[in-house]
């Protein structure tokens, strides 16, 4: 199998991220690797897309991660211009929220180059037209109301403290787009005072989230990843970590010091994945994770889900080869069936 992986740049990757673990496992069971930053990509006049990439040897047998992420970020391969009709499969892993501020042109790059190349012949995950729909957390919104916390999209002052005096306070804050914690806040009524200066601060970012606080997740929330829509299993054991904030954060991102743990798999969670297996199947989302506060799912990771290496060191169990065969897998279909199915389809095959 011949895979790129698209990402924002690779002096941002680092050794622990789901990306370069998918990439050592799919290089290390000899398919060709290629990492591709979203600014390097051309397509010409003769209606051909091309990258610059950058891969791995392919006659290098790396020790771990570390050592092939290395290799590419230090001493490895120059740029290698590569046809993208010549790739398997495009694995779009950028982040648009991380262009959004300094690079606004670069957030839509993976889902534009990544629509040209279906045209070109690869099959491209998630689907672009499904993560478009997912560009921001307004996605979450399109599922049943009973399984998401109640909301308000606004850049209005005034409607963000009406929506906090009807649902009662405390209620969580943050940009429309964003990842990785920024600029979210958690709003109680005595501080309502400063709502305005919280307020200030998402705007920056465009349009406010609004939500209103799930105390459950003072406890910590449940990452739970999907995979062609369904719960992702490799045998008995179920991909998911439970984040828990410290410090009297209520942020549980990893990047802001959440600790993780091994996650409790009840009915009620797999009840609610099964809520959401129609409409991601729908969009093509291949692989997905959601956060979950006691029965409501805060958040949809469409983009770049991370922490599924997390989730296999909590369960003792690794899950990178079973996404790198179900990708083998949907390319031994398409080989065995050219003009089957819909890209929208195969991702979700």
């Amino acid at each position: 199998m011949r895979i790129g992986f698209v990402v924002n740049s690779m002096a941002g990757e680092l050794a622990d991220y789901t990306t370069t673990h998918l990439a050592f496992e799919a290089h290390r069971r000899g398919s060709d690797v290629y990492y591709i930053q979203v600014d390097d990509f051309t397509y010409g006049a003769d209606e051909k897309l091309h990258a610059w990439a950058m891969c791995p040897a392919s006659d290098t047998r790396y020790d771990g991660v570390e050592h092939l992420l290395r290799d590419l970020q230090t001493t490895g391969t120059e740029s290698r211009r590569i046809d993208i009709a010549d790739l398997d499969v495009l694995f779009l892993r950028n982040d648009p929220a991380q262009d959004q501020l300094k690079r606004p042109w670069a957030r839509l790059a993976g889902i534009n180059f990544g629509r040209l190349a279906i045209g070109q012949g690869s099959i491209v995950v998630n689907d672009p037209d499904g993560l478009n729909r997912a560009i921001n957390k307004a996605y979450l919104e399109q599922f049943p109301q009973n399984v998401r916390p109640r909301s308000l999209i606004s850049r209005s002052r005034s409607d963000i403290l009406a929506f906090a005096r009807d649902i009662g306070w405390p209620i969580v804050v943050k940009p429309l787009t964003g990842s990785a914690g920024r600029n979210v806040f958690l709003v109680r009524k005595e501080d309502s005072a400063n709502l305005n200066q919280m307020i200030e601060a998402v705007l920056q970012d465009g349009y406010v989230l609004a939500q209103e606080y799930l105390p459950e997740v003072e406890q910590g929330d449940t990452r739970l990843f999907l995979m062609n829509g369904q719960v992702l299993r490799e045998g008995d054991h179920i991909a998911a970590l439970r984040r828990i904030p410290q410090g009297g954060d209520v942020r549980t991102n990893v990047t802001v010091g959440a600790r993780i743990a091994r996650a409790p798999i009840t009915d009620d969670l797999l009840a609610i994945a099964a809520v959401f297996e129609p409409g991601l199947r729908r969009d093509g989302m291949f692989l997905v994770g959601l956060d979950i506060a006691g029965t409501k799912v805060m958040e949809i990771n469409a983009f770049t889900p991370g922490g599924l290496y997390g989730a296999g060191k909590v369960n003792g169990i690794d899950f990178m080869p079973t996404v790198i065969d179900a990708l083998e897998r949907k390319l031994d279909y398409k080989r065995k069936h050219p003009e089957a199915t819909s890209n929208a389809r195969l991702a979700i095959l």
